[in-house]
Protein backbone atom coordinates (compact mmCIF):
# COMPACT_ATOMS: atom_id res chain seq x y z
CA UNK A 1 0.00 0.00 0.00
CA UNK A 2 1.45 3.43 -1.12
CA UNK A 3 2.33 6.37 1.80
CA UNK A 4 0.44 8.90 -0.38
CA UNK A 5 -3.24 8.65 -1.47
CA UNK A 6 -6.76 7.41 0.16
CA UNK A 7 -6.37 4.30 1.27
CA UNK A 8 -3.27 4.44 3.53
CA UNK A 9 -4.99 7.38 4.93
CA UNK A 10 -8.32 5.79 5.86
CA UNK A 11 -6.25 3.08 7.88
CA UNK A 12 -4.06 5.59 9.58
CA UNK A 13 -7.86 7.17 10.83
CA UNK A 14 -9.51 3.94 10.88
CA UNK A 15 -6.55 2.90 13.56
CA UNK A 16 -6.31 6.27 15.51
CA UNK A 17 -10.29 6.39 16.57
CA UNK A 18 -9.69 2.31 16.96
CA UNK A 19 -7.34 2.82 19.79
CA UNK A 20 -9.36 5.54 20.96
CA UNK A 21 -12.49 3.81 21.46
CA UNK A 22 -10.50 0.11 22.90
CA UNK A 23 -8.99 2.99 25.22
CA UNK A 24 -11.97 4.52 27.04
CA UNK A 25 -13.32 0.88 26.55
CA UNK A 26 -10.54 -0.47 28.57
CA UNK A 27 -10.49 2.51 31.10
CA UNK A 28 -14.65 2.28 31.68
CA UNK A 29 -14.22 -1.35 32.98
CA UNK A 30 -11.16 -0.34 34.99
CA UNK A 31 -13.38 2.12 36.66
CA UNK A 32 -16.62 -0.05 36.84
CA UNK A 33 -14.55 -2.75 38.66
CA UNK A 34 -15.32 -2.81 42.51
CA UNK A 35 -12.12 -3.26 44.46
CA UNK A 36 -11.31 -6.20 46.18
CA UNK A 37 -11.56 -5.41 50.04
CA UNK A 38 -9.65 -8.23 53.11
CA UNK A 39 -11.37 -8.21 56.16
CA UNK A 40 -8.50 -8.88 58.82
CA UNK A 41 -10.01 -10.46 61.82
CA UNK A 42 -7.74 -9.03 64.54
CA UNK A 43 -6.94 -5.77 63.12
CA UNK A 44 -10.62 -5.68 61.81
CA UNK A 45 -9.77 -2.87 58.54
CA UNK A 46 -10.19 -3.19 54.89
CA UNK A 47 -7.21 -3.67 52.36
CA UNK A 48 -7.74 -2.84 48.42
CA UNK A 49 -5.59 -4.55 45.71
CA UNK A 50 -4.53 -1.81 43.49
CA UNK A 51 -3.95 -3.18 39.67
CA UNK A 52 -1.65 -6.27 38.96
CA UNK A 53 1.56 -5.82 36.82
CA UNK A 54 -0.34 -7.16 33.54
CA UNK A 55 -3.17 -4.60 34.06
CA UNK A 56 -0.89 -2.24 34.16
CA UNK A 57 1.57 -3.42 31.16
CA UNK A 58 -2.07 -3.43 29.21
CA UNK A 59 -2.96 0.20 30.08
CA UNK A 60 0.69 1.33 29.36
CA UNK A 61 0.77 -0.54 25.70
CA UNK A 62 -2.73 1.15 25.08
CA UNK A 63 -1.79 4.60 25.63
CA UNK A 64 1.77 3.99 23.50
CA UNK A 65 -0.81 2.36 20.49
CA UNK A 66 -2.88 5.50 20.87
CA UNK A 67 0.14 7.86 20.72
CA UNK A 68 1.65 5.81 17.68
CA UNK A 69 -1.50 6.17 15.53
CA UNK A 70 -1.77 9.57 16.48
CA UNK A 71 1.96 10.38 15.27
CA UNK A 72 1.30 8.00 11.95
CA UNK A 73 -2.11 9.78 11.32
CA UNK A 74 -0.18 13.38 11.48
CA UNK A 75 2.49 11.77 9.46
CA UNK A 76 0.12 10.79 6.67
CA UNK A 77 -1.54 14.04 6.49
CA UNK A 78 1.64 16.10 6.06
CA UNK A 79 3.42 13.57 3.87
CA UNK A 80 -0.06 14.06 1.63
CA UNK A 81 0.77 17.09 1.53
CA UNK A 82 4.12 17.83 0.61
CA UNK A 83 4.53 14.03 -0.96
CA UNK A 84 8.03 13.92 0.63
CA UNK A 85 7.76 9.90 0.37
CA UNK A 86 5.47 8.37 -1.48
CA UNK A 87 6.61 4.47 -1.27
CA UNK A 88 7.78 2.47 1.96
CA UNK A 89 11.44 1.99 -0.06
CA UNK A 90 12.05 5.76 0.50
CA UNK A 91 10.49 6.26 3.86
CA UNK A 92 13.03 3.52 4.84
CA UNK A 93 15.46 4.31 3.27
CA UNK A 94 16.07 1.07 1.77
CA UNK A 95 14.92 2.18 -2.32
CA UNK A 96 17.42 1.43 -4.44
CA UNK A 97 16.82 2.14 -8.45
CA UNK A 98 20.30 1.91 -9.30
CA UNK A 99 20.63 -1.45 -11.74
CA UNK A 100 23.98 -1.01 -12.82
CA UNK A 101 26.79 1.92 -13.22
CA UNK A 102 28.38 1.41 -16.67
CA UNK A 103 30.25 3.81 -18.07
CA UNK A 104 28.39 6.05 -20.22
CA UNK A 105 29.06 5.98 -23.62
CA UNK A 106 29.90 9.67 -25.99
CA UNK A 107 27.18 11.59 -25.89
CA UNK A 108 25.40 11.89 -29.47
CA UNK A 109 22.59 13.87 -28.94
CA UNK A 110 19.19 13.07 -28.53
CA UNK A 111 18.35 12.87 -32.52
CA UNK A 112 17.24 9.36 -33.52
CA UNK A 113 20.31 7.95 -34.60
CA UNK A 114 20.13 5.08 -37.68
CA UNK A 115 19.59 1.55 -36.39
CA UNK A 116 18.74 3.00 -32.87
CA UNK A 117 15.30 1.08 -31.68
CA UNK A 118 13.19 3.84 -30.40
CA UNK A 119 12.37 3.73 -26.37
CA UNK A 120 8.73 3.34 -26.33
CA UNK A 121 7.03 3.64 -23.64
CA UNK A 122 3.52 2.90 -22.13
CA UNK A 123 1.62 5.42 -19.72
CA UNK A 124 -1.01 5.48 -17.54
CA UNK A 125 -2.96 7.37 -15.43
CA UNK A 126 -1.81 8.53 -11.88
CA UNK A 127 -3.85 6.79 -8.93
CA UNK A 128 -4.77 6.40 -5.53
CA UNK A 129 -2.83 10.29 -4.64
CA UNK A 130 -3.25 13.92 -4.78
CA UNK A 131 -1.58 14.07 -8.12
CA UNK A 132 -4.11 15.23 -10.83
CA UNK A 133 -5.23 12.12 -13.41
CA UNK A 134 -4.28 14.28 -16.50
CA UNK A 135 -0.93 13.51 -15.43
CA UNK A 136 0.52 10.17 -16.95
CA UNK A 137 3.75 7.89 -15.70
CA UNK A 138 5.70 5.26 -16.75
CA UNK A 139 8.35 3.14 -15.33
CA UNK A 140 11.39 3.53 -17.73
CA UNK A 141 14.76 1.64 -17.73
CA UNK A 142 17.34 4.03 -18.24
CA UNK A 143 19.79 2.12 -21.04
CA UNK A 144 22.66 4.22 -20.84
CA UNK A 145 22.49 5.12 -17.12
CA UNK A 146 21.48 1.85 -15.71
CA UNK A 147 18.45 3.69 -13.22
CA UNK A 148 15.42 2.03 -13.14
CA UNK A 149 12.70 5.03 -11.92
CA UNK A 150 9.03 6.31 -12.60
CA UNK A 151 8.82 9.24 -14.88
CA UNK A 152 6.08 11.36 -14.42
CA UNK A 153 4.72 13.46 -17.68
CA UNK A 154 1.93 15.85 -17.94
CA UNK A 155 0.64 17.61 -21.67
CA UNK A 156 -0.71 21.09 -21.97
CA UNK A 157 -3.93 22.32 -23.32
CA UNK A 158 -2.66 22.35 -26.83
CA UNK A 159 -0.77 19.06 -27.06
CA UNK A 160 -4.13 17.13 -27.61
CA UNK A 161 -5.71 20.49 -30.27
CA UNK A 162 -6.02 19.73 -33.59
CA UNK A 163 -4.40 23.36 -34.71
CA UNK A 164 -0.98 21.55 -33.18
CA UNK A 165 -1.16 18.14 -34.44
CA UNK A 166 2.07 19.17 -36.41
CA UNK A 167 3.55 21.35 -33.95
CA UNK A 168 6.53 20.35 -31.68
CA UNK A 169 6.52 21.20 -27.51
CA UNK A 170 9.05 22.71 -25.44
CA UNK A 171 10.13 20.40 -22.52
CA UNK A 172 10.77 21.44 -18.93
CA UNK A 173 12.11 18.61 -16.73
CA UNK A 174 10.93 19.32 -13.09
CA UNK A 175 13.20 18.21 -9.85
CA UNK A 176 12.43 17.56 -6.81
CA UNK A 177 14.61 17.85 -3.38
CA UNK A 178 16.32 15.36 -1.02
CA UNK A 179 14.63 13.51 -0.11
CA UNK A 180 11.58 14.11 -2.73
CA UNK A 181 9.28 12.30 -4.94
CA UNK A 182 8.65 12.90 -8.36
CA UNK A 183 5.16 13.57 -7.69
CA UNK A 184 5.49 16.30 -5.60
CA UNK A 185 5.47 18.81 -8.75
CA UNK A 186 2.02 18.44 -9.44
CA UNK A 187 0.48 16.95 -6.18
CA UNK A 188 1.90 19.48 -3.65
CA UNK A 189 2.67 22.37 -5.90
CA UNK A 190 -0.28 21.81 -8.22
CA UNK A 191 2.15 23.39 -11.29
CA UNK A 192 0.19 21.78 -14.11
CA UNK A 193 -3.03 23.27 -12.37
CA UNK A 194 -1.60 26.38 -12.00
CA UNK A 195 0.18 26.69 -15.38
CA UNK A 196 -2.94 25.24 -17.70
CA UNK A 197 -5.14 28.16 -17.68
CA UNK A 198 -1.46 30.25 -18.37
CA UNK A 199 -0.79 28.44 -21.06
CA UNK A 200 -3.97 28.75 -22.73
CA UNK A 201 -4.00 32.05 -22.20
CA UNK A 202 -0.72 32.50 -23.79
CA UNK A 203 1.00 33.90 -20.99
CA UNK A 204 3.27 30.75 -20.35
CA UNK A 205 4.20 28.42 -23.62
CA UNK A 206 2.99 25.24 -23.56
CA UNK A 207 5.46 23.55 -21.87
CA UNK A 208 5.27 19.61 -21.82
CA UNK A 209 6.31 19.33 -17.67
CA UNK A 210 8.18 15.76 -17.29
CA UNK A 211 8.91 14.78 -13.55
CA UNK A 212 11.41 11.97 -13.27
CA UNK A 213 12.66 10.30 -10.06
CA UNK A 214 15.66 11.67 -8.48
CA UNK A 215 15.88 9.93 -5.02
CA UNK A 216 17.81 6.71 -6.38
CA UNK A 217 20.36 5.71 -3.66
CA UNK A 218 17.63 5.40 -0.25
CA UNK A 219 19.90 7.14 2.11
CA UNK A 220 21.63 9.13 -0.47
CA UNK A 221 21.50 11.78 -2.40
CA UNK A 222 23.06 11.68 -5.78
CA UNK A 223 23.88 15.10 -6.54
CA UNK A 224 22.48 14.79 -10.00
CA UNK A 225 26.28 13.66 -10.80
CA UNK A 226 27.77 10.49 -12.24
CA UNK A 227 29.45 9.25 -9.85
CA UNK A 228 31.17 5.51 -10.94
CA UNK A 229 30.39 2.86 -8.37
CA UNK A 230 27.03 4.47 -7.29
CA UNK A 231 25.39 6.16 -9.89
CA UNK A 232 24.94 7.77 -13.05
CA UNK A 233 22.34 10.35 -12.27
CA UNK A 234 23.23 12.74 -14.47
CA UNK A 235 22.74 10.19 -17.58
CA UNK A 236 19.63 9.49 -16.67
CA UNK A 237 18.42 13.37 -16.13
CA UNK A 238 20.26 14.25 -19.06
CA UNK A 239 20.08 11.64 -21.37
CA UNK A 240 17.88 8.71 -20.69
CA UNK A 241 14.98 11.07 -19.38
CA UNK A 242 14.63 13.14 -22.91
CA UNK A 243 15.69 10.52 -25.08
CA UNK A 244 12.07 8.56 -23.78
CA UNK A 245 10.86 12.09 -24.44
CA UNK A 246 11.81 12.46 -28.09
CA UNK A 247 10.91 8.98 -28.60
CA UNK A 248 7.45 9.09 -27.47
CA UNK A 249 6.04 13.19 -27.62
CA UNK A 250 6.51 15.78 -30.62
CA UNK A 251 9.09 17.50 -28.61
CA UNK A 252 11.55 19.25 -30.09
CA UNK A 253 14.94 17.69 -29.29
CA UNK A 254 17.18 21.19 -30.05
CA UNK A 255 18.59 22.29 -26.42
CA UNK A 256 16.71 26.20 -27.23
CA UNK A 257 13.48 24.43 -26.73
CA UNK A 258 14.56 22.54 -23.36
CA UNK A 259 14.82 23.51 -19.19
CA UNK A 260 15.21 22.44 -15.95
CA UNK A 261 12.84 23.32 -12.62
CA UNK A 262 14.02 22.35 -9.08
CA UNK A 263 13.54 23.05 -5.44
CA UNK A 264 16.06 22.80 -2.62
CA UNK A 265 18.32 20.00 -3.60
CA UNK A 266 16.79 19.50 -6.97
CA UNK A 267 17.23 23.52 -7.58
CA UNK A 268 21.06 22.89 -7.26
CA UNK A 269 20.54 20.07 -9.80
CA UNK A 270 18.83 22.46 -11.80
CA UNK A 271 21.48 24.78 -11.97
CA UNK A 272 24.49 22.27 -12.07
CA UNK A 273 22.58 20.20 -14.77
CA UNK A 274 22.12 23.24 -17.62
CA UNK A 275 25.59 24.97 -17.37
CA UNK A 276 27.43 21.15 -17.31
CA UNK A 277 24.69 20.39 -20.98
CA UNK A 278 24.50 23.57 -22.73
CA UNK A 279 24.18 21.50 -25.58
CA UNK A 280 20.99 19.97 -24.02
CA UNK A 281 19.44 22.86 -21.94
CA UNK A 282 18.50 26.79 -22.43
CA UNK A 283 17.76 27.84 -19.18
CA UNK A 284 16.52 26.48 -15.38
CA UNK A 285 14.71 27.66 -13.09
CA UNK A 286 16.26 27.33 -9.16
CA UNK A 287 14.34 27.60 -5.57
CA UNK A 288 15.85 27.75 -2.63
CA UNK A 289 18.87 25.92 -3.94
CA UNK A 290 22.56 26.23 -2.94
CA UNK A 291 25.78 26.20 -4.45
CA UNK A 292 28.25 23.66 -2.83
CA UNK A 293 27.53 20.26 -3.14
CA UNK A 294 27.45 19.63 0.78
CA UNK A 295 24.46 21.92 1.06
CA UNK A 296 23.09 18.49 1.28
CA UNK A 297 24.90 16.28 4.00
CA UNK A 298 23.48 13.03 2.74
CA UNK A 299 24.95 13.79 -0.87
CA UNK A 300 27.63 11.75 -2.06
CA UNK A 301 29.50 14.18 -3.86
CA UNK A 302 30.28 16.57 -0.66
CA UNK A 303 31.69 13.73 0.77
CA UNK A 304 34.10 13.22 -2.43
CA UNK A 305 36.77 16.51 -1.93
CA UNK A 306 37.24 16.26 -5.91
CA UNK A 307 34.17 15.99 -6.86
CA UNK A 308 33.13 18.70 -4.07
CA UNK A 309 34.94 21.39 -6.16
CA UNK A 310 34.08 20.31 -9.40
CA UNK A 311 30.18 20.08 -9.13
CA UNK A 312 30.08 23.40 -7.48
CA UNK A 313 27.95 25.56 -9.91
CA UNK A 314 30.78 28.50 -9.21
CA UNK A 315 33.54 26.69 -9.91
CA UNK A 316 32.08 25.63 -12.93
CA UNK A 317 31.10 28.16 -14.54
CA UNK A 318 35.05 30.02 -13.86
CA UNK A 319 36.49 26.88 -15.06
CA UNK A 320 34.04 26.21 -18.19
CA UNK A 321 36.27 26.60 -21.61
CA UNK A 322 33.42 28.44 -23.29
CA UNK A 323 30.37 30.59 -21.04
CA UNK A 324 27.76 27.91 -21.15
CA UNK A 325 24.58 29.71 -23.49
CA UNK A 326 22.12 29.47 -20.46
CA UNK A 327 19.53 31.51 -18.55
CA UNK A 328 19.28 31.20 -14.77
CA UNK A 329 16.40 31.99 -12.85
CA UNK A 330 17.64 31.51 -9.15
CA UNK A 331 15.54 32.50 -6.06
CA UNK A 332 16.04 32.56 -2.26
CA UNK A 333 15.92 34.28 1.11
CA UNK A 334 18.75 35.65 2.86
CA UNK A 335 20.88 32.74 4.39
CA UNK A 336 18.61 30.22 2.29
CA UNK A 337 20.25 30.81 -1.63
CA UNK A 338 20.09 34.36 -2.25
CA UNK A 339 23.46 34.67 -1.35
CA UNK A 340 24.22 31.54 -4.13
CA UNK A 341 22.49 33.63 -6.65
CA UNK A 342 24.34 36.82 -6.09
CA UNK A 343 27.27 34.62 -6.24
CA UNK A 344 26.60 33.15 -9.63
CA UNK A 345 25.75 36.48 -10.92
CA UNK A 346 28.87 37.68 -10.31
CA UNK A 347 30.72 34.79 -11.67
CA UNK A 348 28.67 34.90 -14.81
CA UNK A 349 29.84 35.80 -18.19
CA UNK A 350 28.28 36.18 -21.37
CA UNK A 351 26.35 34.73 -23.11
CA UNK A 352 25.42 33.18 -19.78
CA UNK A 353 22.80 35.29 -17.65
CA UNK A 354 21.32 34.98 -13.85
CA UNK A 355 18.40 36.67 -12.69
CA UNK A 356 18.31 36.54 -8.86
CA UNK A 357 15.30 36.75 -6.96
CA UNK A 358 14.46 37.73 -3.13
CA UNK A 359 12.17 35.45 -2.02
CA UNK A 360 10.56 35.22 1.33
CA UNK A 361 9.68 32.31 3.53
CA UNK A 362 10.53 29.08 5.34
CA UNK A 363 11.85 25.80 3.02
CA UNK A 364 8.77 24.95 2.38
CA UNK A 365 6.86 23.81 -0.52
CA UNK A 366 4.27 26.57 0.77
CA UNK A 367 6.92 28.59 0.36
CA UNK A 368 7.61 27.66 -3.88
CA UNK A 369 4.28 27.08 -4.91
CA UNK A 370 2.98 30.52 -5.34
CA UNK A 371 6.27 31.75 -6.90
CA UNK A 372 6.00 28.86 -9.88
CA UNK A 373 3.74 31.62 -12.12
CA UNK A 374 6.47 34.13 -12.26
CA UNK A 375 9.09 31.46 -12.81
CA UNK A 376 7.26 30.05 -15.70
CA UNK A 377 6.52 33.48 -16.93
CA UNK A 378 10.46 34.38 -17.15
CA UNK A 379 11.08 31.20 -18.52
CA UNK A 380 8.69 31.43 -21.45
CA UNK A 381 10.90 35.23 -22.05
CA UNK A 382 13.40 32.70 -22.35
CA UNK A 383 11.58 29.77 -24.41
CA UNK A 384 8.54 31.53 -26.27
CA UNK A 385 6.09 30.23 -27.84
CA UNK A 386 6.09 29.55 -31.43
CA UNK A 387 3.83 30.00 -34.12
Amino acid sequence: MQLTGTPFFILTIVLFLGSIAVAVLQWGKAAGRRPVVETGRRRGRGRSSGPGPLRFAGYLGMILFCQATAVTLVFVMVNNSTLIYDSWGDLLGVSNHVRAVPPPPADKGLAVAPGRAKVIQSFTPMDGNPVPKDVRTTDLKGQLSGVDGEVLVWTPPQYDDPAYKDKTFPVVELLAGYPGSSSTWFGSLFVSKQLAPLMSSGKVAPFILVSPRVNLLGKQDTGCADVPGKANADTWLSRDVPQMLVDNFRVDPSADRWALAGFSAGAYCAVKLAIEHPNRYRAAISMSGYNSPDGEDSSVTAHDPHLKEIYNPLYMLAHAATPPNVALYVTGTRGDGLEDAEALQKAAKAPTTVTPIESFGQHLTSTWKPMIPAAFTWLTGIIPVQH
